[in-house]
């Protein structure tokens, strides 16, 4: 197989010739290096390129490497999937399950139980690179479920019996001790970072109890001003690419709330921002038409988020909660009000009320002691 390393827009494009049916085809890959001074990483990058194309051309033997065989799923898999997914896949192949595979030389008919359960027992254990200790449980999920689709499609494809990713076991996944901030200690974090540039997005996530990907996601026309309400109608996920979708996690997590006065005080102040930034940047402003944004209009993103989060826990010496904690808390301080799981339901958009319960049906204290209180007067006991 041959291929050629080409420019196009200031970068360097490997193109190679693939033949189907005695028909050449071009396929131009991004190397992701600009032209000044990345010529040898291009070559090296068009190089590795034939050879998985090499592996994969034409029939795919039983001893194909694996890794190789993940590649060429991961690239059928291109278009059918959207991009973040796709994406998402793609980091973890390259990451983790290509180079431990290859590393092994790993064919596809070497490949059973017992070879993948290897590989999620040494994941487990020495997974991490920064500090070389183990994944977590919910980590190796995420592993199992791109491995087994790869597996999946080889046996469907008959180049391995079956899919020994579904006898594999794996850690139970731990559950998250969720923390909480008062009422007290919420308004003192917010009374602290008053000066921030998240303190209206932390406002927002402590009184609505929004997700990070919901609040970033917010653009001009979910907010009403006249009608004064919000609606949460947009995520914003990001792997490589950042995409604003036009959907929510659940159908349920499309909601409305009342737009809360102090809310809407900071939102017509950071509108009026964006006008002034945009005169100000001109033809060099980035229109996106989200509320959150930079001075130059790029998109504030949710990784930045909880990044900073972090910073300011710090700096202010707040109670050490996560960003999504608040989310948590303000189902924390609904319940301490007297609120039912069904308010706190609804308001959190979640699907099903079990899952409320299942998180917070233990903090449901103050309305429990209520009804208790009640039978007992009633019984006159």
């Amino acid at each position: 197989m041959t291929g050629s390393l080409q420019k196009k827009n200031g970068k360097y494009y490997a193109v190679i010739n693939i033949y189907q049916n005695g028909n050449r085809k071009q396929k131009w890959i991004d190397t992701g290096f600009a032209i000044k001074g990345n010529k040898m990483r291009a070559e090296k990058f068009l190089r590795e390129e034939i050879s998985h194309y090499e592996a994969i051309s034409g029939t795919i033997q039983s001893d194909t490497l694996l890794c190789d065989y993940a590649r060429y799923w991961l690239e059928s898999r291109k278009g059918k999937i959207d991009i973040v997914s796709y994406e998402s896949y793609e980091k973890l192949l390259d990451s983790d399950i290509c180079p431990y595979f290859k590393e092994r030389k790993t064919k596809l008919n070497d490949v059973n139980v017992k070879t993948v359960q290897e590989y999620f027992d040494y994941k487990s254990q020495y997974g991490r690179k920064k500090d070389n200790t183990g994944l977590s449980a919910s980590t190796l999920k995420k592993h199992k479920n791109v491995l087994s689709q790869v597996l999946k499609c080889a046996a469907k494809e008959g180049y391995i019996t079956s899919n020994p990713c579904q006898y594999v076991e794996l850690p139970k996944v731990e559950k998250y001790e969720a923390k909480f901030l008062t009422s007290e200690q919420a308004s003192a974090m917010l009374s602290a970072i008053k000066g921030e540039r998240l303190y209206p997005i932390l406002l927002i996530a402590t009184c609505y109890g929004m997700r990070r990907s919901e609040i970033c996601g917010l653009q001009w026309d979910a907010i009403d001003f006249v009608n004064n309400t919000v609606t949460v109608k947009r995520t914003m996920v990001k792997q490589k690419t950042l995409v604003i979708k036009n959907s929510t996690k659940t159908a349920s997590s499309h909601r409305t709330y009342p737009l809360l006065s102090i809310i809407k005080q900071e939102l017509l102040r950071i509108r009026h921002e964006q006008e002034d930034n945009r005169r100000f940047f001109g033809n060099g402003y980035i229109e996106s038409n989200q509320v959150f944004t930079w001075e130059d209009g790029r998109p504030i993103t949710s990784e930045y988020v909880s990044h900073k989060f972090k910073k300011l826990i710090a700096k202010y010496n707040l109670p050490d909660v996560r960003l999504h904690d608040l989310r948590h808390s303000c189902a924390s301080i609904m319940l301490s009000a007297g609120m039912q799981l069904k308010d706190v339901q609804e308001w959190l958009g979640h699907s099903d009320i079990s899952m409320t319960a299942n998180v917070y049906g233990h903090l449901d204290d103050t309305r429990k002691k209520k009804v208790a209180n009640e039978i007992s007067g009633l019984l006159s006991i």
